[in-house]
């Protein structure tokens, strides 16, 4: 298949114009030497390790999540696009698979980032739903609230947008990386899964879009940050 008619149906459901203006979605390395693509690598994130699995492979294109606003010179042999914050903002994109493989409903919208469900459901009900996807689960509940009506999402980073979502109504919210002061300072529950276990179910969606046309390769990725056992 033409690279020209992948990134079409990729921009068909996340386009560009969605984008924050500071992002470096869409074409990260057009080789020109490599149009027609017959097989694809998926990946959150283009290190060197995803070009080496991609050429082992034998891997036309890399499609990421996340950008690269540098790219190494030794990446510059192999085609890769990637949608980062069109993808977060578009409908069925990361937030919304996030919710979707968790079985919460998509009630809403708060702002063009975050989604909330209307469900009611118990503290640790919610946290059995919670580690089938993540091992790395931080919980911040100062008040000890044992039930939730209104839960927020962003998957990635999304504390920015706590307050926003406190003033919406809701009772608690789902993302990753957050930091001391900010949990300290959170008005309502809050549930750090991992940004790398919140944004890596959204690799079905390109899976779904392309998989009729080319071959599909997941990387073999991990979250850098590791529960230890002692």
């Amino acid at each position: 298949m033409d690279k020209e008619q992948i990134i079409q149906i990729i921009e068909n459901f996340a386009p560009l114009n969605l984008a924050e203006e500071w992002d470096a979605s869409g074409r990260i390395v057009d080789a020109e030497n490599i149009t027609q693509v017959e097989k694809v690598m998926l990946c959150l994130t283009v290190t060197e390790d995803v070009v080496r699995q991609a050429k082992l492979n034998n891997c036309d294109m890399i499609i990421s999540h996340h950008p690269l606003f540098f790219v190494p010179f030794e990446y510059k042999n192999i085609n890769i696009y990637c949608a980062h914050t069109n993808l977060d903002r578009a409908n069925g994109g990361t937030t919304d698979t996030l919710m979707k493989v968790l079985e919460m409903s998509v009630d809403g919208f708060i702002g063009d980032f975050v989604r909330f469900s209307d469900t009611e459901i118990k503290t640790d009900d919610f946290l059995k739903k919670l580690s089938r996807i993540s091992k790395n689960i931080r919980v911040v509940n100062k008040k000890k609230v044992s039930e939730m009506k209104k839960i927020a999402f962003c998957a990635g980073s999304g504390s920015e947008f706590i307050q926003e979502a406190f003033e919406n109504g809701a009772d608690a919210f789902v993302t990753g990386d957050i930091k001391f002061h900010t949990a300290l300072e959170s008005p309502i529950v809050l549930f750090d899964i991992g940004h790398f276990e919140s944004e890596i179910p959204v690799l079905k969606v390109f899976e779904s879009l392309l998989k009729n046309s080319v071959g599909i390769v997941y990387a073999k990725e991990e979250s850098p940050i590791l529960t230890m056992k002692f």
